[in-house]
């Protein structure tokens, strides 16, 4: 397994692998047959930055089990998703920015991220997994109570879509078994999440194949897997850290 991450030094932003403290620096196309460089640097020396600049962002809904029993909900006979526009991405530790427009609810959303490696359409379940790079954490920021204002139309990517309403990182983890993760989100280091990827309806491989058979994926793409039981609402000051078991943690305040 390797924690692939991108990072700044010296006003050069570059690519390589975390184990424990030190990076391994690699040259070249990160999702393209990268080349090490037999440079190391201490992880303390350098500027984290998000691992990748997807061309897309995706969100499910609605594929957990302990959640869909909860809300009364039932098995999907298919993936459902929606778009958060990329424009609501921020790197790590950037705070969440309540916009002006809205002083309702606004949720955390702790889960599991994958990360496209090779272009892909129409790819079966069984050979899907050929073109996911690895997975990440993802907080998917949520207006909530902007989703039914309108009652003839659910606002999902707007209320998904605002500034500072995307969050995923610290690294990208390949060969891990995504269907055995665990998933924690806390706010204020109280414990509001913990569930394992395993509940899933949709199995990461055939999201990877649904998806691909609607639209082309593009390396560096972020499909966000859906949540859990136990998402809910921040207060203005409160930090949310999401932790994805073999991958890290990304953690932001909401001001």
């Amino acid at each position: 397994m390797s924690n692939w991450i991108k990072f700044i030094n010296n006003n050069t932003e570059s690519f390589g692998t975390l184990k424990r403290d030190k990076i391994s620096i690699y040259d070249g196309d990160m999702f393209n047959n990268p080349t090490l460089t037999g440079q190391e640097i201490d992880r303390q020396d350098v500027q984290i930055i998000n691992p990748c600049k997807p061309s897309k962002m995706i969100a499910l809904w609605n594929n957990y089990q302990s959640l869909a029993k909860e809300k009364g909900l039932s098995k999907p006979s298919n993936p459902l998703y929606l778009n958060k526009a990329t424009s609501c991405i921020i790197e790590q530790g950037e705070n969440i920015i309540r916009p002006k427009s809205y002083n309702e609810s606004i949720f955390f959303e702790g889960e599991l991220g994958i990360v496209i490696g090779k272009t892909c359409k129409d790819v079966s379940s069984d050979n899907s997994r050929e073109y996911i790079f690895g997975y990440t954490c993802i907080n998917d920021v949520t207006a909530m109570d902007l989703v039914k204002k309108d009652p003839t139309f659910d606002q999902w990517t707007r209320s998904k879509s605002y500034d500072t309403f995307g969050i995923f990182g610290p690294s990208i983890a390949d060969d891990i078994d995504p269907m055995s993760l665990s998933i924690t989100t806390t706010v204020d280091g109280e414990i509001k999440q913990d569930y394992k990827t395993s509940d899933m309806f949709f199995d990461v491989f055939q999201i990877v194949s649904y998806l691909s058979s609607d639209m082309t994926l593009h390396p560096g793409d972020i499909i966000a897997c859906g949540t859990n039981s136990g998402l809910g609402p921040m207060v203005s000051g409160e930090t949310v850290t999401v932790s994805v078991s073999s991958i890290g943690e990304v953690t932001n305040k909401l001001i």
